[in-house]
């Protein structure tokens, strides 16, 4: 009997750990499945059949990039610039939210430029990177910077604020200093508004490479591939340029998934009220 209750208990804790990718999976595959066979349901004009492509189009185009040779240079320039971006952000936007949230002062300094950059839309800045780092992988770096440094910034800076003061109390009676402070209290109590921040900031990254490169940051990359092909009317390697940058943000999103469950398990249970 006991084995039995054991082998259920096995059995529930796998679904619960693999429910969602189950889930997850399993709708997208219904919803390639539909956009396969939508042409043979409905009846589309020949205009709507020049652009459109089917799932099949879309895999053929991926083929046909690599076998040209033109996916791999495109993918690494787009993906080089991406982390690079990205790296700095983190870089910058973690120690600058902490120190802003813990000091008054320096929030006061910084708070009011924050909030104005914050608020403007990153394509206006976009001719001024261009005019000061050129064409190329530089520019396209600064946009993701820019794009991914606020929110990332602006998460780690409320999570800080709403760390437990009684916690930083008691730490501090036992005589702890700041720096002790912040890697014992503060950053463990902002770890969730900081793995929201850098969900979000992923999305703003790989948004700053796509307008990067569409609006003339680059001669190479991903998006550079989308605009030529969308000039040429090649819905196909348009969509496929599409998949290449969700599947980036769906891999990367699942790591930083895997981090949280990772550097959240001192978190105590949450427990259900009956």
């Amino acid at each position: 009997m006991s084995d039995i209750r054991s082998a259920d208990i096995t059995r529930k804790t796998f679904r619960e750990k693999y429910e969602h990718a189950f889930l997850g999976g399993g709708f997208i595959i219904v919803m390639i499945v539909i956009w396969q066979i939508v042409p043979t349901i409905f009846t589309l004009s020949k205009g709507m059949q020049l652009f459109f492509a089917t799932p099949i189009m879309v895999v053929e185009a991926l083929g046909d990039l690599i076998a040209s040779g033109k996916l791999w240079p495109a993918v690494q320039f787009s993906a080089t610039a991406f982390l690079l971006g990205l790296g700095l952000s983190i870089i910058v936007a973690l120690p600058l939210g902490v120190i802003m949230g813990r000091s008054r002062l320096i929030n006061d300094i910084f708070d009011p430029f924050i909030t104005a950059i914050n608020a403007t839309p990153r394509l206006v800045f976009l001719p001024l990177i261009l005019i000061w780092f050129g064409i190329g992988m530089k520019s396209v770096i600064f946009v993701v910077f820019i794009g991914a440094l606020f929110p990332l910034l602006i998460n780690t800076y409320e999570g800080v604020k709403n760390a437990d003061k009684l916690l930083i109390n008691v730490v501090k009676s036992y005589g702890a200093n700041e720096w002790e402070i912040n890697k014992l209290v503060v950053v463990p109590n902002s770890l969730p508004f900081i793995i929201a921040g850098l969900r979000l900031a992923i999305g703003r990254a790989v948004l700053g490479v796509v307008v990067a490169e569409f609006f003339g940051g680059s001669s190479k990359g991903i998006g550079v591939i989308m605009v030529r092909a969308s000039g040429t009317f090649q819905v196909d390697v348009v969509f496929a340029g599409l998949i290449l940058f969700m599947a980036i943000s769906l891999v990367l999103t699942g790591i930083v998934r895997a981090i949280e469950a990772r550097f959240s398990r001192w978190r105590p249970p949450q427990t259900k009220n009956f």
